[in-house]
């Protein structure tokens, strides 16, 4: 059965080996028994971000994609370890333009999860996010530090590509209000 209060512990040991291939496969083995989570965490109807550790040195999200959910280019400040427990995710990852005077970004790579995926994003990471499927998609998404709190994130605008301060409503409008509770 998944149990919330092991696995952050799990995380923070894995966390403490400062090493991401043990973050990886503590967030593998619980992806890899979806029906322990849906039992421990429940089933959603639609989009939703629950936060179900949050601390100094760690949180860690139950995120339910909506159909066809996307978000803005966006940072994290923090390494991110995302696995999924059903459904899939598409992210784009983008590198800042040289120089550019607005900070904008271009399209530098692909990842595409799907049910028992893992990845993990260093801490630079720019990346936007969608859904690409008709059906919820599920994951945990756990971070080296309180990614609510983190101050200097970055999104960036959907049309012009251009740096703007993160706002998680803007981020993504199905999951920001959520978050900022």
């Amino acid at each position: 059965m998944f149990d919330i209060e092991q696995f952050a512990a799990d995380c923070r040991a894995a966390l403490a080996e400062r090493s991401s291939e043990a973050i990886r496969e503590t967030v593998r083995r619980a992806v890899c028994e979806p029906q322990d989570i849906m039992a421990a965490l429940g089933e959603q109807a639609g989009a939703f971000a629950g936060v179900l550790v949050r601390s100094p040195d760690l949180t860690i999200l139950n995120v339910v994609w909506g159909l066809r959910q996307w978000t803005l280019p966006h940072n994290h400040h923090h390494r991110a370890v995302i696995g999924m427990y059903g459904g899939g995710e598409d992210n784009i990852f983008w590198r800042r333009l040289p120089e550019d005077a607005q900070g904008r970004v271009e399209a530098a790579g692909a990842a595409s999860l799907r049910h028992g995926d893992v990845t993990v994003l260093g801490r630079d990471i720019i990346h936007s996010v969608t859904n690409p499927l008709d059906k919820l998609s599920y994951a945990l998404h756990v971070y080296d530090g309180d990614f609510l709190s983190a101050e200097g994130k970055s999104c960036w605008h959907a049309e012009t590509l251009a740096e703007i301060p993160y706002d998680g409503p803007t981020v993504s409008p199905m999951f920001g209000q959520a978050l900022a509770r």
